[in-house]
């Protein structure tokens, strides 16, 4: 279906910005034929000739997104593409390309493997995988699936490659995972995470199950099935997938608009948010969290590919297009207060009842004045605040957005996340979401959190802003998926169905955002297991070395012993 037959009927129900809000920005000025261009090319590359016209959009395959997004208008979107290509026209900097290396064979699964927390499983330490061992019997069957999918990708590339070390069969891995399983280290029974293999048993069992152990046991009841808004926190969500499959209850939803109030259950022990583990505790829920991620895409048969952006020279001081930590750092060492955050403090206090705030565009020229500006002045405190106007501000919001060095959302998991509108149901997406929420580094994820708290806090003034939930979705959604520094270039079929799945992936972004960073419990139970586990390893290790002390210090009483004796003779 063509992109002009299938786009008859369709009702525009989105704001448009009228004569004189388009008189608002300099750069919105040239009229209709402009903007009409932009939205029939889509999405666009930076290094992209515009001066060819097309008269029509080629024909594309149409996702369920695609076909929901149809009643709502695009306009948004594709104005916003042409803001984007006019600002990054007038800026005209020397920015440096992200380069994203492609892995060769088998160094994908490698390098997940090293994300995951399981890079002695191969390598110079494949001899000895016992560091791994108790972190593979807290695994679930899907997530212990991944794992073994990886590992065996790995050996066979290895076993290509000639290697000289030694190469751990992975049915010898995993053999001793069951095994580690069945005994702990000081030989009494273990309790481990349930899973398919090991399904929740009866209440008569559950009563016999050790006190420290019973938070591990999350059993389901049966009678009482989840309302379809609950969000099942405590058990994997790979695993609900595979139950859903198996029960065939697995429906393709298509209505992207209208998204459900999905909602937490109330759980005595309370909720884990990012923030409130250790450091050493969180980086194990990253682990489980890539390890649930890559069996929850295996499971739905979704494709995920990490990228690796390779090392560039980039700027070690300024505002704009300068890496997250490195600004992070100059702000706590020369101000107060952090750029960004003063940037949308200024922005809400300046109102967020401006008509087309986010959506209509600073004045161009204006725009790349505040940023030479504010690069000289911002750290001296000499900048004038007062002189900015709204729709320059938040045009200045987006810009630094777009010029970070590398994508808000990680060259590594950028694709992941414009994968999640190929699963098939909303809570599916949302579990997904959650997962890859909990991936971003630190400041990557606490500017994503600043950034939806402050896009809901302009929907909810739409009444008179005029911008709804999808209206911030479609202008939001290219600012955070385009990074141009990436320079990625792609036919025009696949940019279509990308802007309407990266704006409905934006839109569940901002609706779901106070569940994104909730930690799922079954992982915080895996944690507890590994730590639990290590603890017991740890103690048997101190008592062998109080054990050697000991017989040490015996040994050398008896010796000072003897010498003394014979001084006396």
């Amino acid at each position: 279906m063509s992109w002009l037959s299938s786009s008859q009927g369709v009702v525009l129900t989105a704001y448009h910005p009228s004569g004189k809000d388009q008189a608002v920005g300099e750069s919105h000025t040239r009229g209709g034929e402009e903007a009409t261009l932009s939205r029939r090319y889509g999405q666009y590359t930076m290094n992209q000739d515009t001066t060819t016209k097309i008269t029509e959009k080629p024909p594309f395959d149409r996702s369920s997104s695609q076909d929901s997004l149809d009643e709502l208008s695009m306009e948004d979107y594709w104005i916003e593409l042409e803001n984007i290509k006019r600002s990054h026209e007038n800026r005209q900097d020397n920015q440096e390309v992200v380069v994203v290396k492609e892995p060769d064979e088998g160094e994908l699964e490698e390098e997940w493997l090293k994300e995951a927390g399981l890079s002695n499983l191969f390598g110079d330490s494949a001899e000895d995988p016992q560091e791994s061992m108790v972190f593979l019997s807290t695994l679930t069957r899907t997530q212990a699936a991944a794992v073994q999918k990886r590992v065996e990708t790995v050996s066979q590339t290895l076993r290509k490659k000639n290697k000289q070390y030694h190469i751990p069969d992975v049915r010898d891995i995993f053999t001793q995972q069951r095994e580690s399983k069945e005994k702990a280290p000081d030989g009494t029974e273990s309790q481990s995470v349930r899973t398919n293999e090991n399904k929740y048993q009866g209440k008569d069992d559950q009563a016999s199950t050790p006190l420290g152990d019973k938070e591990l046991m999350l059993p389901v009841p049966e009678d009482t099935p989840a309302s379809e808004t609950d969000i099942n926190l405590e058990v994997s969500f790979a695993e609900q997938a595979v139950n859903q499959k198996e029960e065939k209850t697995q429906k393709s939803e298509s209505n992207d608009a209208s998204l459900p109030d999905f909602r937490l259950p109330k759980d005595k022990t309370g909720t884990t948010k990012v923030g409130d583990l250790a450091p050493q505790d969180m980086k194990k829920v990253c682990h489980l969290a890539l390890i649930e991620l890559t069996a929850l895409y295996d499971v739905l048969g979704v494709e995920l590919k990490q990228q690796k952006a390779a090392k560039i020279k980039t700027k070690d001081s300024g505002l704009f297009g300068v890496p997250l930590a490195t600004l992070l750092e100059q702000d706590q060492r020369k101000v107060a207060h952090n750029f960004y955050f003063m940037l949308i403090s200024q922005i809400e206090e300046g109102g967020l009842e401006t008509e087309g705030l986010l959506r209509i565009p600073g004045a161009a020229i204006r725009v790349k004045n505040l940023c030479q500006e504010l690069e000289a002045k911002f750290y001296e405190g000499t900048f004038n605040w007062e002189s900015v106007k709204q729709h320059d501000a938040a045009s200045l919001l987006k810009l630094f957005i777009r010029e970070l060095p590398q994508p808000l959302l990680s060259v590594e998991y950028l694709r992941a996340f414009q994968a999640v509108q190929n699963l098939p149901t909303k809570k599916q997406q949302l579990q997904a979401l959650n997962l890859l929420v909990i991936l971003l580094p630190d400041a990557n994820r606490d500017t994503l959190k600043a950034l939806l708290e402050f896009l809901q806090r302009v929907i909810d003034n739409k009444e008179k802003n005029k911008m709804t939930v999808m209206n911030v979705a479609m202008v939001m959604a290219p600012n955070l998926f385009m990074c141009h520094a990436l320079g990625l270039k792609s036919n025009e079929q696949r940019e279509f169905g990308m802007a309407a799945g990266t704006a409905n992936i934006m839109h569940l972004l901002i609706k779901y955002q106070k569940l994104l960073w909730t930690i799922p419990k079954f992982i915080v139970n895996q944690v507890r297991k590994q730590n639990t586990e290590s603890h017991k390893k740890d103690r048997k290790a101190m008592k062998k070395l109080l054990k050697k002390m000991a017989y040490d210090r015996e040994k050398y009483e008896k010796q000072d012993k003897s010498t003394n004796d014979v001084r006396k003779l």
